[in-house]
C-alpha cells in the first residue's frame, strides 16, 4: 500500500519560516519524481515545487528564491523549506510522487496558514 504522509503544517506570521516534510512508503522512492502542490478552497491545485528522481528542481515563480525543495532517498522523504512566508502562501499543501503520468500518488495534505 502506497502512503505519502505530510507533516509540518502550522500557522505562522508573515515573514516567518516553515518546513514541510513528506514521508513515503510502499514505493521505490528513488524511482519517483516528488514534489508539492498547494490548493486554496475554490481554486485549482497548483504546483509549488518539484524535484526529479535525478535531483533537478523546479519552482513556481511565486515561490522562487523563498522555497527550497530537497529529497533524502535513504529516508524516502521530501521536504519543502519555506521562508519569507506571505499571506498568499496560505493553502493546503499536498505532497505527490510520480513515476509515470499514470502512476502518481498524493498525500492527504497539510494546512499552512500565514496570518498576523
Amino acid at each position: 500500500q502506497v502512503r505519502l504522509v505530510e507533516s509540518g503544517g502550522a500557522s505562522v506570521q508573515p515573514g516567518g519560516s516553515l518546513t514541510l516534510s513528506c514521508a513515503a512508503s510502499g514505493i521505490i522512492f528513488k524511482d519517483y519524481d516528488m514534489g508539492w502542490h498547494r490548493q486554496v478552497p475554490g481554486n485549482q491545485r497548483e504546483l509549488v515545487a518539484g524535484i526529479s528522481r535525478t535531483g533537478s528542481t523546479n519552482y513556481a515563480d511565486s515561490v522562487n528564491d523563498r522555497f527550497t525543495i530537497s529529497r533524502d532517498n535513504s529516508k524516502s522523504t521530501v521536504s519543502l523549506q519555506m521562508t519569507s512566508l506571505k499571506p498568499e502562501d496560505t493553502a493546503v499543501y499536498f505532497c505527490y510522487g510520480r513515476r509515470y503520468s499514470w502512476d502518481i500518488y498524493w498525500g492527504q495534505g497539510t494546512q499552512v496558514t500565514v496570518s498576523s
